[in-house]
């Protein structure tokens, strides 16, 4: 490896709140500096955040900067109006010879852009799952503004696009989108597992573990419920509400008369997680789509099958025999969710340790990060293409 190789990744938000790529970003970074790349990460601060702390990784590993920012009216994103100007110092003053975007949309996603075209280095943009079919219909007259704007143009300007599954890259090529596309998965941080982890409860739980938003498809889980009903079972529904869905999910569960059936605990995170992970016999997340589906992996990694949806990227469920992969909708689910609910717990748990062995093969962040790594080293000229480098 180079010994000037140097990356700085740029996010909207480090806030545990603000979903998945708060997390995987931060896991990223911490993975590439322990391969001995110099690892800047470039993010916001919101002021009134409260208890939402930011996520950041080991200082020893990356150096972490957050620029000041304000909450903008109606839209609840911050915006910063020092970001742009912290990352062209922050070009100029590390060794960064890339810059490695996260998301698209927010302001500061334009600005990473347009100080990649400024300072000349090559930029890689995450897409994150937010050019999905479904995430492209959400508030769909403002992305098409953006896109007409600068968006479209923006993304004509990365070097390699990320996406983390097939289903992704297809979708930016549908887009017409015609750089190189890097297939990587989002990988997840293993916790220490044995069958003995298991901790038996009764009522049995069905976890759903996610931000409490429209595209989570949570709606149509309550509807499957109210039909499969199955006897000693309830559902946990752990998540920080986003756009009031919360109270439209609860209303759901009010009129289908099923409020004994469900919990809501709130934000969970860390070992507070892991623990709930644990407590499950079963996870299920509904989404009409997901990039990736980092909690779905998280799950697996602590030994319980999962129910997903093919909006999701996650067919190994059916391969590696540890869940199942069904069509969007509350129909399908029914099926699901009578079939896994009617296992006996010893079925369900071997069930999860072929889960476990499937992630611990295939979505550790040690790998991952090498990975990335020879992406970073192919775009810099100094490797040859590797395998997971899509060319149109």
């Amino acid at each position: 490896m180079a010994p000037q190789l140097g990356v700085i990744h740029t996010v909207g938000s480090l806030r545990q709140s603000a979903g998945g790529p708060s997390r995987t970003v931060t896991a990223l970074c911490r993975e590439l500096g322990r391969l001995g790349m110099q690892v800047d990460l470039l993010s916001q601060d919101a002021a009134g955040a409260g208890a939402d702390e930011n996520l950041r990784p080991p200082v020893d590993l990356v150096t972490t900067t957050l620029a000041s920012a304000y909450r903008l009216p109606y839209v609840g994103k911050p915006w910063s109006p020092s970001f742009r100007a912290m990352l062209r110092k922050c070009c100029h003053q590390s060794q960064g010879k890339l810059i490695h975007d996260n998301g698209i949309w927010l302001p500061t996603n334009h600005a990473a852009a347009m100080v990649a075209r400024k300072v000349d280095i090559p930029l890689i943009v995450s897409t994150h799952g937010m050019l999905e079919p479904w995430s492209l219909s959400h508030r769909a007259w403002k992305k098409r503004l953006a896109w007409r704007l600068y968006q479209h143009r923006d993304l004509l300007t990365a070097r390699v696009l990320h996406a983390t599954a097939q289903q992704e890259a297809d979708n930016l090529r549908w887009l017409g989108l015609r750089q190189p596309i890097a297939i990587i998965p989002n990988g997840v941080d293993l916790p220490a597992w044995s069958e003995d982890s298991k901790v038996q409860e009764v009522p049995r739980i069905a976890l759903f573990l996610s931000r409490i938003h429209p595209i989570k498809g949570l709606l149509n889980l309550v509807d499957a419920w109210r039909v499969a009903r199955p006897c000693g079972w309830r559902v946990i529904i752990a998540g920080p509400d986003e756009e009031g869905h919360r109270a439209v999910v609860e209303e759901r569960i009010k009129a289908a008369g099923l409020a004994a059936d469900f919990e809501f605990v709130g934000a969970v995170d860390g070992s507070d997680k892991t623990a709930l992970y644990c407590r499950a016999d079963l996870f299920v997340l509904p989404s009409f789509t997901e990039n990736f589906g980092v909690v779905v992996a998280e799950a697996l990694a602590c030994g319980v099958p999962v129910i997903t949806t093919k909006g999701t990227p996650w067919g190994g469920l059916v391969t590696h025999r540890c869940g199942w992969w069904v069509e969007i909708g509350s129909e399908p689910l029914i099926g699901a969710l009578l079939e896994a609910t009617s296992l006996p717990p010893a079925v369900i748990g071997e069930m999860g340790k072929r889960g476990r062995s499937y992630v611990e093969q295939h979505f550790g962040w040690p790998g991952i990060a090498r990975e990335m790594l020879a992406v970073y080293r192919w775009v810099l000229g100094q490797a040859e293409k590797p395998p997971c480098i899509l060319l149109d």
